[in-house]
């Protein structure tokens, strides 16, 4: 079911919009739409320009929030709803504005000292870091770093060489060369390396060296000693670094700690004045230097409504306009779901697809049914409905997912079509079945011949939803004064005629009664068609637009024709597709046989370890495939007939 909205038009003082906005919006839903855009014929309007003075402090308090720990602040950190739900109740009592923005100052003068401190550190580390990290391969050399950087006859180079490329220069390239190489750290794949070489011949062995992927490694003029002695003055400059880094954070966490009440507030507070403030960019101001009024307009639900505006009543500074006739509205109105819990979670299928316009049919309660009446036909198991039941339902609770409680309604009517199958877990000599069996329940069609049970009655079941998606589109096109899908269409009553006559001589004949004379039938089929073909036209002189058609009548019959075989072709292939529906259900019973042949049911000794791993295996796979398949016949042959989704979510203001 779809909310009633209500238009609101609020005014008052310009000073005083804050005092309306902290008092009285902020208990309501309301979706706030720009006023000047609604009001275009109201005369001398401006937009409501001022500067945000809390924007800068809330970015601070929003700084210093997060600051603590995620779960700490946050009963659910995936949305911005629940942590400042988590935050409100942690901060308390409330506090002015001026109160949130003294705590915010204080906090960041006391931390500011020690947050240049913490990036010096930070700095001081990531560069200590980086030289322990260039010298440490070399750690084996046991020769002053310093010396070999100041040598002026012999060129070093430090670096590495892959293992492969370093066997092979050992075997067969390094006893020709004019070069000193000094191994020293291995590792899996790398060898590091120094080598020396005489300056006038280094750019030759240089080039040997490159050609056999030596990397090498730029060693600045800043190590004392040995790589050794430097790695271990290093280890103890970064411990000193690291040990002075963890006090400066253990008092940054002291200050947060010690004030974390009075931040949380601040941060509500601030959090809540500026986004108040925000409300200012969809006002309007009247054109007056004296005595202006600020002007506000927004959806409320009726309820909503009619409460805010009795709240109003003892306000001698507010005034408030509800605008019952939509019609003389340039936005439409918003579409606010309201359904009974147990359906509410299929409204994510709609969501998928596209809400409701407003006055719209909401399907919500149709899918809720239909997609678990037919996934529970085509998944007919009394064990594994009930797996689905209860695992569905307890993840629901837990994680509070939709899907998982779509999965706990489908798991019901599982079961409930495994008592009439008489199938649990795959056996089907645990209990009787109530109705038949799928895979064996046959019946004689005239002119077909055998044919089983559960694809006639899917394809029954299938003809039953067309006709209601039917009428479902006829009252969702009167209610839009839409004449032309409302009587002339193949979905309207004309279509509703023609396929309702099919569908009872198709009863009649395979019952074996009478069929309507032929003169009978001619009207029941003739008419309809005629209606449906000349649907343009008719609705235009309906509409009294007679007129306005400019194209030849031929290419308007060539048009018609081919939509009319089109139409005639939709009906009979969105029929058929409701035979998928007794198919699963037949694959449903023939794949469990196969797990039972193969637990060796046919021997007399089930291995049940198979049969576990292959209940587990169908429920997955079958039932993934099952779900898709139902969304399929709701979106494609049921939502297409009559549903439009065309609507605008309602967002109500400081709850995004």
């Amino acid at each position: 079911m779809i909310e009633k909205m209500k238009f609101l038009s609020i005014t008052g003082p310009k000073e005083d919009i804050d005092r309306v906005v902290n008092l009285y919006l902020s208990k309501y839903e309301i979706q706030i739409e720009n006023a000047l855009s609604e009001l275009k014929t109201v005369k001398d309007l401006r937009p409501y320009i001022e500067i945000n003075p809390y924007k800068e402090l809330f970015t601070r308090a929003a700084r210093l929030a997060n600051s603590f720990n995620a779960s700490e602040t946050s009963r659910d950190k995936d949305t911005s709803a629940g942590r400042n739900k988590s935050i409100r109740i942690l901060a308390g009592g409330d506090i002015s504005i001026e109160e949130a923005s003294e705590t915010v100052q204080r906090v960041d003068k006391e931390l500011a000292d020690y947050r240049d401190s913490k990036g010096k550190l930070e700095e001081e580390l990531d560069t200590l870091r980086t030289s322990y990290n260039k010298i440490v391969p070399f750690r084996e050399l046991d020769y002053d770093i310093r010396s070999i950087l100041h040598f002026q006859h012999i060129r070093f180079r430090f670096g590495r060489i892959p293992r492969e490329y370093y066997a092979k220069f050992e075997k067969v390239v390094y006893e020709s060369l004019d070069t000193i190489l000094y191994k020293c750290h291995e590792d899996e794949h790398y060898v590091s390396i120094v080598y020396f070489v005489p300056a006038v011949i280094s750019k030759r062995i240089d080039a040997i060296y490159t050609s056999l992927h030596f990397e090498r490694f730029i060693v600045p003029d800043e190590y004392n000693g040995t790589p050794g002695e430097a790695i271990d003055a290093l280890e103890q400059q970064i411990k000193k670094a690291e040990a002075a880094l963890e006090s400066t954070n253990s008092e940054i966490s002291r200050i947060l700690e010690e004030n974390r009440r009075d931040i949380l507030a601040a941060y509500e507070k601030l959090n809540s004045y500026n986004t108040n403030f925000n409300v200012r960019k969809l006002a309007a101001c009247t054109n007056h230097d004296v005595n202006t009024f600020y002007i506000l307009c927004g959806w409320m639900t009726e309820t909503d409504a009619a409460n805010f505006k009795k709240e109003l009543e003892t306000d001698d500074k507010t005034f408030c306009i509800v605008e019952d006739d939509h019609n003389n509205l340039l936005t439409p109105p918003p579409t606010k779901l309201r359904n009974p819990k147990l359906f509410r979670p299929f409204e994510m299928f709609i969501k998928m697809y596209g809400l409701p316009a407003y006055g719209e049919f909401d399907p919500t309660i149709l899918i809720g049914i239909t997609y678990s009446f037919l996934f529970g036909f085509m998944f007919g198991d009394v064990g594994q409905g009930l797996l689905l039941l209860l695992g569905g339902y307890l993840l629901y609770r837990v994680k509070k997912m939709d899907l998982a409680a779509v999965i706990s309604c489908c798991g019901f009517f599982s079961a409930v079509f495994g008592f009439l199958f008489g199938s649990v877990f795959g056996f089907e000599d645990v209990i009787h079945p109530l109705w038949l069996r799928p895979a064996a329940q046959m019946m004689n069609l005239p002119f077909i011949g055998k044919l089983n049970t559960v694809f006639i009655v899917a394809v029954a079941l299938g003809m039953g939803i067309i006709v209601l998606t039917m009428i479902l589109n006829i009252v969702n096109s009167v209610r839009f004064h839409d004449p032309e899908k409302s009587w002339f269409d193949a979905n309207g009553l004309a279509g509703l005629v023609f396929y309702g006559s099919v569908l009872a001589v198709v009863v009649l004949f395979m019952m074996g009664k009478t069929l309507p004379a032929a003169w009978v039938l001619a009207v029941m089929f003739g008419i309809p068609l005629v209606i449906i073909f000349l649907k343009e036209p008719l609705a235009s002189l309906v509409k009294k637009q007679a007129g306005k058609h400019s194209d030849s009548r031929v290419m308007f019959f060539v048009q018609g024709f081919f939509e009319m075989f089109e139409m005639l072709l939709s009906y009979f292939s969105n029929t058929l597709s409701f035979v998928r529906v007794g198919a699963f259900a037949v694959s449903h019973a023939a794949m469990m046989e196969v797990v039972m042949m193969l637990a060796g049911a046919e021997s007399g000794s089930l291995n049940w370890a198979v049969v576990i791993i292959g209940n587990l295996f169908v429920c997955a796979m079958e039932g993934l495939i099952v779900g898709i398949q139902v969304l399929r016949l709701e979106y494609y042959e049921i939502f297409s007939r009559f549903y439009k989704g065309s609507g605008r979510e309602f967002k109500p203001y400081g709850k995004a």
